[in-house]
């Protein structure tokens, strides 16, 4: 980061274009949650920005300074004294105010230009310096920004990076961060070989064990390489038509760390990062017993049977899903896992109806993944509702194929072939797209724990460019706003303050509504349009609560309401409130009623993150 003193911030900057005449001449059964493939086509261009890569000078970048060197016999050469002299003569001379600034390792001098310069009161300057003998070189003192020209060949049809209207804002992350260090569990139907990826994969396992469900002819293994999902018609239940493979794991592992700077394909979102495939799903789907257990090790943990992980992850990206509320089995792995520092990460599910009827979309402990579309609204097919945490871009190729995903894949039918790339749609899409994310954050700040994560992530969205219908979470996540939060390279909102009420309330039966106050003050202005609301309440049937805020002049603002079709345990979660219309300070309140009969509950704690 450039620092400039004052006077330099008040300079006119001139360009180094301007002056260089004067220096020369010259996922109960789970399933992978993603929708159908459709074919390429070339997506609605807009024009891809830089990859980052190292800092390296462009001919064109502002110039405030010049860089003086003597010739070795000159005073100015060695004397502070002498090349401040020297500098005022030269100021003289050109009717400029130009100061000796420091001396540099090199054993030149830097020299400031003055205020308000013009490009001739800079050739001036310049050719002051270039006509005294003991004047070795003068040079501009150029800007340097990380800069490096895309080379991934479909760089430019990944519109969910880059795109004003509905990207994710990722190349203004990668100044900051690439993903290294940390490795990333695809929890998924495993790789398959692709050139875009195979520098970036690292070693995982097979814990498929069933033979049925595998294809591979084998049970568990180290090996969790893809060989195919393809199902016949009614093989999968009566009436389910007959699908190819999907190679979905590997359009997961694209998205999240597709190698990036090698001249062909995609770019990855965290491309410095690791990708560990582990293999949970195959014909059909995949069965919880062997999710439970991939969640275990891929943490860390230990799990009778299989070896050791060497490749623990510091993320869990899980594109699957299936139908019901969160259960306890793959509860208590999810916790297991968070404990151990991972942050677990999952889709919201594809069936455009509440996440709290899917899991493990409504399991506790997770980030919640929505899908957005090109256009930046809700996509069609996303589920929703108040245990979203965020969303993402998912893409949407009912309105041109383009307007999906772009990312690895195979073009094998059913067995592995040649390699290639495909547009998919779907919170399988979503979801990876914040994976990366967290990769990013966690190699640009390794300390972070999980609820850190989140919380930044949510802080740190924007609003949605679309319509939203029945809940997106804290809204489209920001990559470059939530990376250089956490990394404290300025911008964004690591969460900010928070204020806690840790007085457990009972909550009666279908009674009248109880609220738990929090005092906020030392706060200046009013409230952010991101405030954020955790909440954690036991209860035996959440879809009996309605949950209200109240802000201290007494506006409500719901954040939850009933629901007869949501029978699982407990709100523990976090709403994003846009609050900006309310004062700071003030006494803010939770107001909680159970509105049906035979389940009673506690509202444990709650808290206000500004």
């Amino acid at each position: 980061m450039r620092i400039s003193s004052s006077r330099a911030a008040r300079r006119k900057l001139i360009s180094v274009a301007a002056v260089s005449a004067a220096l020369v001449a010259g996922m109960t059964t789970s399933v992978a949650v993603a929708q159908a493939p459709a074919q390429k086509t070339t997506p609605a261009a807009e024009t891809a920005p830089a990859l980052a890569g190292p800092a390296e000078s462009a001919p064109s970048v502002p110039a405030e300074r010049l860089i003086v060197g003597y010739k070795s016999g000159a005073a100015e050469a060695k004397s502070n004294k002498a090349a401040s002299a020297d500098a005022e003569a030269k100021g003289k001379e050109t009717g400029e105010n130009v100061d000796f600034q420091r001396r540099l390792g090199s054993g030149a001098a830097l020299v400031d230009l003055g205020d308000d310069l013009t490009t001739k009161d800079v050739s001036d300057v310049i050719a002051e310096y270039q006509a005294d003998p003991q004047v070795a070189y003068v040079s501009p003192d150029r800007l340097n920004t990380p800069q490096a020209d895309p080379n991934d060949t479909e760089y430019a049809k990944q519109w969910d990076l880059f795109e004003s209207t509905a990207g994710m804002r990722v190349p203004g992350a990668w100044d900051v961060a690439t993903g290294s260090g940390v490795t990333v569990a695809v929890i998924d139907t495993g790789y398959v070989t692709h050139s875009d990826l195979a520098a970036n994969i690292v070693g995982g396992y097979d814990f498929i064990s069933d033979t049925a469900v595998s294809v591979d002819g084998n049970g568990r293994d180290s090996n969790p390489a893809d060989p195919g999902d393809w199902y016949n018609a009614n093989e999968c239940g009566s009436g389910v038509p007959a699908s190819d493979s999907s190679w979905h794991g590997t359009h997961v592992a694209g998205t999240i760390a597709a190698v990036t700077n090698n001249s062909k394909g995609i770019a990855g979102i965290a491309y410095g990062a690791k990708i560990s495939p582990v293999r949970v799903l195959g014909k059909c789907g995949g069965y919880d017993s062997d999710i439970v257990d991939a969640i275990t090790w891929a943490s860390g943990g230990t799990v009778s049977g299989v070896p050791a992980n060497t490749n623990v992850a510091k993320v869990i990206n899980m594109s699957l899903g299936g139908g019901g509320a969160c259960t306890s089995a793959t509860q208590s792995a999810i916790n297991g896992a968070v404990n151990r520092g991972t942050t677990v990460v999952v889709a919201a599910g594809n069936s455009n109806d509440n996440a709290a009827n899917y899991s493990p979309a409504s399991c506790s402990n997770v980030v919640t993944v929505a899908a957005t579309n090109r256009s930046g609204a809700r996509a069609s097919y996303s589920n929703y509702g108040s245990l979203v945490d965020i969303s993402a871009p998912g893409g949407q190729t009912s309105t041109g194929t383009a307007n999906g995903i772009l990312s690895t894949l195979n073009a094998g039918a059913k067995t592995p072939t040649t390699e290639s790339y495909e547009y998919y749609q779907g919170t399988s899409m979503a979801t990876p797209h914040i994976a990366g994310l967290v990769a990013l954050m966690k190699s640009a700040n390794s300390s972070l724990t999980p609820a850190q994560i989140e919380s930044a992530i949510k802080a740190n969205a924007r609003a949605l460019p679309g319509a939203c219908s029945g809940g997106c979470g804290a809204g489209l996540a920001d990559a470059a706003k939530t990376v250089q939060a956490v990394s404290g390279s300025g911008g964004g909102s690591t969460g900010g303050t928070t204020f806690t009420s840790t007085s457990a309330v009972s909550v009666p039966d279908n009674g009248s509504a109880v609220e738990s106050p929090i005092t906020v003050s030392g706060r200046s202005g009013n409230a952010p349009s991101a405030l954020q609301v955790g909440v954690d309440i036991t209860h035996t049937y959440r879809g009996d609560l309605v949950i209200d805020l109240v802000a201290p002049d007494g506006s409500t603002y719901r954040l939850k309401s009933s629901s007869t079709s949501d029978s699982a345990d407990n709100v523990n979660t976090t709403y994003s409130v846009n609050a900006s219309s309310e004062t700071a300070n003030g006494t803010w309140k939770l107001r909680v009623q159970d509105t049906a009969a035979q389940d009673t509950g506690t509202l444990n704690s709650w808290k206000l993150t500004f």
